[in-house]
């Protein structure tokens, strides 16, 4: 047989990135009929350092939303000094760049938020006027909808650093995801979780994307990563996300699951101060597919969006 290209890969330079990368990359070489000591060789890793890593004392809002997190990236994809990227899904606008593609989307970790606290087992257990820090809108109002008294207040960082600021005492409680901190090796770490159905989180929380060139798309090695139920429950979520205008100046929430034979969708928005909330149920067929679900989710949307007009969008 002749011998295969190295597909190289492009992540973010921070710990979290390389995990799921690693994963990722040990799971391409399979793909490529390589065994786990040539992963490095057929799949070889390359870190790019992207906007959204460089800035850490702002929201993201402030500086460009969630694109500075792969803008590099695409830039080095369409290029050709990568032929794949690795993303954590949540990071993606809905629109990509022309000539890019989400060829594959793996089996989702788990999409709860995750609750960490020296001293509260819950956010409901937290003393009154409590320090809860977080980066994320969304979290933001969904914990003041739930408790207005808190302290909110902005905490950006990886992983290691928000939890060395819990630590520090910079915060009574922060809000992580839970995926993230499983991949990491620190499950173990959360005294609860978020009911995604009462507190949907980001849409695409959990799953990973796998971006390539659209010239690329139906290469051999990406379907053996793709998981249906994942990309179909993702295609309402980030329908949603459409309607909603989804980004860092907009508060929310989006949860698909199957139920029986159906999938079914959970949607909120909120105003950022938590005040006001707006929530919607779908469902459809699991067996519509993908295409159908984005519609689903993108209706849903629409809906919400109408009824939270301006109150769901975070001023200038």
């Amino acid at each position: 047989m002749p011998a295969q290209q190295p597909v190289r890969i492009g992540a973010r330079g921070s710990k979290l990135s390389l995990a799921q990368a690693g994963q990722m990359q040990r799971r391409i070489a399979a793909a490529l009929g390589a065994p786990p000591e040539d992963a490095a060789r057929v799949a070889p890793l390359v870190v790019i350092t992207t906007s959204g890593d460089r800035i850490q004392d702002r929201r993201l809002l402030e500086v460009g939303g969630k694109g500075l997190f792969t803008k590099e990236i695409e830039e080095a994809l369409l290029d050709g000094r990568i032929d794949c990227a690795i993303h954590s899904l949540k990071d993606m606008p809905v629109a990509a760049p022309e000539g890019l593609v989400l060829a594959a989307i793996p089996e989702r970790e788990d999409p709860r938020d995750a609750f960490l606290s020296l001293t509260a087992d819950r956010l409901e257990d937290l003393p009154r006027g409590a320090r809860l820090g977080t980066a994320s809108l969304r979290r933001q109002a969904q914990s003041l909808n739930l408790r207005p008294d808190l302290d909110v207040r902005l905490l950006r960082g990886n992983v290691d650093t928000r939890l060395e600021k819990l630590r520090a005492g910079e915060a009574d409680a922060i809000l992580l995801a839970a995926s993230g901190l499983n991949r990491l090796g620190l499950g173990d770490l959360p005294r609860s979780f978020i009911d995604p159905r009462l507190s949907p989180p980001a849409p695409g929380q959990g799953a990973l994307a796998i971006q390539t060139r659209e010239s690329d798309r139906d290469v051999p090695w990406l379907a053996a990563l793709r998981h249906a139920p994942t990309a179909l429950a993702v295609a309402a979520e980030r329908g949603a996300m459409a309607a909603l205008e989804g980004s860092c100046r907009t508060a929310i929430g989006a949860h698909a699951f199957a139920e029986g034979e159906d999938l079914a969708l959970i949607v909120e928005a909120l105003s950022p101060d938590g005040v006001h909330r707006f929530r919607g149920e779908a469902r459809m067929a699991a067996s519509a597919g993908p295409s159908a679900a984005a519609l689903l989710g993108l209706d849903l949307g629409r809906r919400l969006q109408a009824e939270g007009g301006d109150l769901i969008l975070l001023a200038d």
